[in-house]
């Protein structure tokens, strides 16, 4: 079998091993992989992995002899799953691989926001505590997390396992959900219309896949909902929110702040607006890619290979 991986370097960039996947196959390992040159080296392939090159029906169609496309990602947008269906090529992803690593990216914004750490250490560095005489020179605002409210929109595994850290800090949470959730309730989470979550809490962090309903769910109309005083946190996709908007209700004061590790243009082609605000902390969708997460995302794509390879495939995405 040959297996080609079309896009490696955000999965590994060299400090995991292929030799899984060399087991099975004979691979060929591209770091990155334009859209022009898509055709030409999947052409004699039976198996692909992708993590954010796109597979579409004019693609497959040019591909003949491919079987199977795993993608090294939960979200499968890239493919057109509903083409692969009708011409027999199976489709799976790796769900839940990121639980871990996303839920404690949302608190390194809440520690951050909440804490101003990074500030303060750069008033250090630039003498402001030797300037203030005092053994304690707090200069940006600090809050403690107890009792504070934690709204989370999309209480799935990451949603839970938000919910779990904050509780452990003593925070009240809430969620909006599009099901009931008996887990949420035996904890004693309280689960409410999104327009009081928003007007409610103090942190409000996002966890829903993007569709054609979630897209800017996120507005002015959203963001003046919630308190002065509140944080908006996203780590799921970054067209949820309307950067616009946002822009606007930081610099207006709208909202205290934001963190972001998703942007609607990943990555950006020219400097957002938002990168002007100093309230706004933007990373570079890296909530995925601790190392530990990312071995266990390739231990996984691995396992959807080889499933697929003795006849019983697991994880498939069904169109």
């Amino acid at each position: 079998m040959k297996i080609t991986i079309v896009d490696s370097y955000a999965l590994n960039p060299g400090d995991l091993s292929w030799d899984g996947f060399e087991s099975v196959g004979e691979v060929e390992i591209y770091k990155s992989t334009k859209d022009e040159e898509l055709i030409a080296r999947c052409r004699d392939t039976d198996a692909v992995l992708t993590n954010k090159v796109r597979f579409t029906r004019e693609t497959m169609e040019k591909l003949p002899r491919l079987k199977y496309i795993g993608v090294t990602a939960t979200g499968t947008n890239i493919i057109d799953a509903e083409a692969a269906a009708e011409m027999g090529i199976i489709v799976t992803n790796v769900p839940e691989y990121s639980t871990d690593g996303v839920a404690e990216t949302v608190f390194s914004f809440i520690f951050e926001l909440s804490r101003n750490t990074a500030a303060h250490s750069e008033m250090v560095k630039r003498g402001g505590w030797q300037e203030s005489g005092c053994f304690s020179a707090p200069r940006f605002p600090i809050q403690e997390l107890g009792g504070k409210r934690l709204g989370i929109i999309g209480m799935g595994h990451i949603g839970a396992r938000v919910a779990a850290l904050g509780e452990a800090f003593g925070m009240e949470i809430v969620y909006t959900s599009r099901s009931r959730k008996e887990e949420a309730e035996e904890k004693g989470y309280s689960q409410l219309e999104l327009t009081e979550l928003l007007s409610t809490s103090d942190f409000v962090t996002l966890h829903v896949p993007l569709t054609a309903e979630t897209e800017n769910m996120i507005g002015m109309q959203e963001l003046r909902m919630m308190k002065k005083s509140a944080f908006l946190i996203n780590t799921a996709r970054g067209a949820l929110i309307d950067e616009d908007a946002l822009y606007q209700a930081l610099s207006e004061g709208i909202i205290s702040g934001a963190g972001l590790d998703v942007m609607r243009e990943e990555p950006p082609q020219k400097p957002s607006s938002l990168f002007s605000l100093p309230q706004c902390l933007i990373t570079p969708h890296i909530a995925w890619s601790a190392k530990e997460t990312r071995q266990r995302l390739m231990n996984a794509a691995l396992e959807n290979l080889v499933s697929f390879i003795i006849g019983t495939p697991k994880n498939i995405v069904r169109n």
